[in-house]
């Protein structure tokens, strides 16, 4: 009975809770949430382990960046420590969820994703699956450059400290220095992407894009300089130039969904004061 409890959670939601007129009662999607939070939960705690098993490999991994920068920088560091009786415990725990989380992104993504697509209409599911494949290259391409520019970010920081001052490094301040830094450069690669969302749901016009361009791009080089762990203008410059380009392409697909939106609906955008040509 248990086994097959376990597997009928990782079914679908019950046909017969969906009505004729494709709606759902409250009790039945409070049931389907739970449904798809406990699947998100045990695909995690599976990954989990599996991240357990293979630690050394993801510390390594963790580790590489710092331990390039203090190679540029010999004098005034040291390796990385912990703190208490309990702190190694909790770097493996806090590393391997932190894997587990990325691992098991695209799967409990979709079951957000499924849980919404009900609501929709079939056109903006169309569309959501188009922004949902779009969105996680994106991200993880944003989460590898972060890696990459994190050993510059460490050599800038560490070079920091005076001569003769050895800089200690917590192993849990670093671990949560590594995931905002790639959590920053993935989310700052889906901004485009949301300003595409929001033309589409009308928010946001092509022609307003353009005309606040400028400051767009201002704005774009003012937040990679507040979002990136360190001051240099290297680190800034990779975060913020994939973001100016990623909003001119957002920019040419508001300016061409406006356009397409005009044809078919020609009296849209009318003042309540104005005629429509019908």
């Amino acid at each position: 009975m248990r086994i097959a409890g376990l597997v009928g959670l990782f079914k679908g939601p019950a046909q017969d809770a969906v009505g004729p007129d494709g709606r759902m009662a409250l009790a039945d999607h409070f049931r389907e949430f739970r449904a798809r939070l406990l699947r998100s939960l045990v695909v995690f705690v599976v990954v989990l382990v599996v991240a357990l098993v293979f630690r050394h490999a993801l510390l390594d991994l963790v580790v590489g960046p710092y331990e390039d920068a203090q190679a540029q920088l010999p004098e005034g560091t040291t390796n990385a420590t912990t703190r208490g009786a309990g702190g190694g415990l909790l770097l493996w725990l806090t590393l391997c969820g932190f894997a587990a989380a990325i691992v098991t992104a695209p799967y409990w993504l979709y079951q957000i994703w499924a849980f919404v697509l009900p609501g929709l209409y079939a056109q903006e599911r169309k569309m959501t699956r188009i922004f949902v494949g779009v969105a996680g290259p994106l991200f993880i391409g944003g989460v590898v450059l972060g890696y990459l520019t994190l050993t510059v970010a460490l050599e800038v920081l560490i070079g920091f400290n005076p001569d003769g001052v050895t800089n200690l490094i917590d192993f849990n301040d670093y671990l949560q220095f590594f995931t905002r830094t790639l959590f920053v450069f993935g989310l700052a690669f889906n901004i485009p992407v949301f300003v595409v969302l929001l033309n589409f749901a009308g928010v946001v016009k092509g022609a307003a894009l353009k005309a606040y361009r400028p400051w767009i791009i201002i704005g774009t080089f003012i937040f990679a300089a507040v979002a990136t762990p360190s001051a240099d203008p290297f680190t800034m410059t990779l975060m913020a130039v994939p973001m100016v380009l990623l909003f001119f392409i957002s920019e040419a697909i508001a300016r061409v969904n406006d356009r397409r939106r005009a044809r078919n609906t020609p009296n849209a955008g009318l003042s309540p004061d104005e005629l429509s040509s019908i």
